[in-house]
């Protein structure tokens, strides 16, 4: 064989060797998905909100008021007014972790350490009980800022295991992944709950030992992404002093510079807008869907308990489908089709009948089918959009435009329900923000942002 030879041969078992460690941390990374979901479904979205506030409750003065710092604050505020101060903390602590991880090369690092403290936080919830809304308070606060902050690095691994023209469809898994996990804890764990009697628990007991499921569960699968995963050095990483007792300074002037540098990629920051303004009124119709169900339609409990777990099953069905569109016909249209399709949806809620629950499912079933697809498809586009060796320092941005103004659709929501005394006119009214995004997206020109940001541009965008 000829030299020429050698190395074709040499060149093309190495890229078959580098697709094979590729699929593999793609495999891993899932995982992360499976492992962190569990948090914001059992946790977030159905039991420790009310089960905080009974704590609080519990803890309160005559007036109904406890004295946190020694600010009055009212029993059934105290669990909103924490998940807004952890949110605010959250903000502030990913710009600067980013830039770190960054800078400093060790992205695997921070993303265990940010797993296994939120991990050890949710499993702390188990000794919730009496009065302890103090300890209630101070847990959520570091899970939820734990879970924002490894999310964020997380989502950074996306450019550096997947060509452009893999990452819709390993987007799209990782939410499938997410979604099925939630969906398996959740009904685990309600099972526990509806039958707590039998077991010899109370009620009480019962939540408890679900929140630290979810903890033990967070933990357990974070260790498969964590031993797959691969650092890798960027020119940021490699430059002098970039490690060591200097790197957090130099985190901060990095923070500086990704601001300034970010205004060198207006295209990318035309994305970021239209994802503030339609993911905003997707993340309000998931927390205000029960509100509506239970205030406005009379739904009971077990009714809404099962539209969240139709939801959560037909996401992860949702995404997989989204995903095998995106390759077809590209991420930006089929993004744009979920947000008509949202529209649709958000529209149709406000004419349901009331105390209907097969409507209700229905409107569940709508939401599910789009809501892991626009997620993990926003996530793969931003992808393309992010200069190299920037990856964790342009995702802080990109969880920032997701959790930082995540009150402005409550706001309006609040706001035309206080205005009109209609809960009907308040879930309408976040049809705003999907045509809003929509008209904002489509304006976008992909392929230049692609270009702009020095990546290449994939066939299908």
């Amino acid at each position: 064989m000829t030299g020429a030879g050698v190395e074709g041969t040499q060149a093309v078992g190495g890229a078959v060797d580098e697709a094979a460690a590729r699929r593999r941390e793609q495999r891993g990374w899932y995982w992360y998905d499976w492992a962190n979901s569990v948090y914001s479904t059992t946790v977030l979205t159905v039991f420790l909100g009310p089960y905080l506030t009974s704590v609080t409750t519990a803890a309160a003065d005559a007036h109904g008021l406890v004295h946190p710092l020694g600010i009055p604050v009212r029993a059934g505020s105290f669990y909103p007014y924490t998940v807004s101060l952890s949110l605010l903390l959250s903000v502030l602590a990913m710009p600067l972790a980013g830039a770190v991880a960054d800078r400093t090369g060790r992205k695997k690092p921070l993303l265990g350490c940010c797993a296994y403290t939120g991990a050890a936080a949710t499993a702390g919830m188990f000794f919730l009980g009496g009065d302890r809304y103090l300890l209630g308070g101070a847990l959520l606060i570091l899970a939820n800022v734990s879970f924002v902050v490894s999310t964020m690095l997380y989502n950074s691994f996306l450019p550096q295991i997947a060509t452009p023209e893999e990452r819709d469809a390993v987007s799209s898994r990782g939410w499938a992944f997410g979604y099925a996990a939630g969906a398996l804890v959740l009904l685990a764990n309600l099972a526990l709950y509806g039958a707590h009697d039998s077991f010899g628990l109370s009620a009480g007991a019962a939540v408890r030992i679900c929140l630290a499921s979810a903890g033990l569960w967070w933990g357990v699968f974070s260790v498969i992404p964590l031993r797959r995963l691969r650092d890798r050095r960027t020119a940021a990483a490699g430059a002098p002093g970039a490690a060591g007792g200097a790197s957090l300074a130099q985190g901060w002037r990095q923070l500086a510079e990704t601001l300034r540098g970010m205004r060198r990629h207006p295209l990318t920051l035309s994305f970021l807008l239209a994802y503030l303004v339609y993911n905003d009124g997707v993340q309000t119709v998931i927390t205000q869907a029960s509100v509506y169900g239970s205030e406005e339609l009379g739904l009971d409990q077990s009714t809404l308990i099962v539209a969240v777990l139709l939801v959560q099953v037909l996401a992860a069905a949702g995404a997989l489908l989204m995903g095998r569109l995106a390759r077809r016909y590209g991420a930006q249209r089929t993004i744009l089709a979920s947000l008509a399709a949202w529209t649709l949806t958000v529209a149709a809620g406000y004419v349901l009948p009331a105390r209907a629950p097969v409507w209700f499912f229905a409107l569940a079933a709508g939401i599910g089918l789009v809501l892991g697809g626009s997620q993990a498809l926003s996530r793969s586009l931003f992808s393309q959009l992010v200069p190299r060796g920037r990856e964790a320092e342009y995702f802080s941005a990109y969880e920032i435009s997701d959790r930082g103004v995540s009150w402005l659709g409550p706001l309006v929501f609040g706001v035309t329900y206080q205005l009109t005394g209609s809960y009907r006119d308040a879930i309408v009214s976040l049809v705003a923000f999907f045509l809003i995004g929509f008209v904002l997206l489509a304006r976008v020109p992909v392929g230049r942002a692609i270009a702009a940001a020095g990546n290449p541009v994939p066939d299908r965008i």
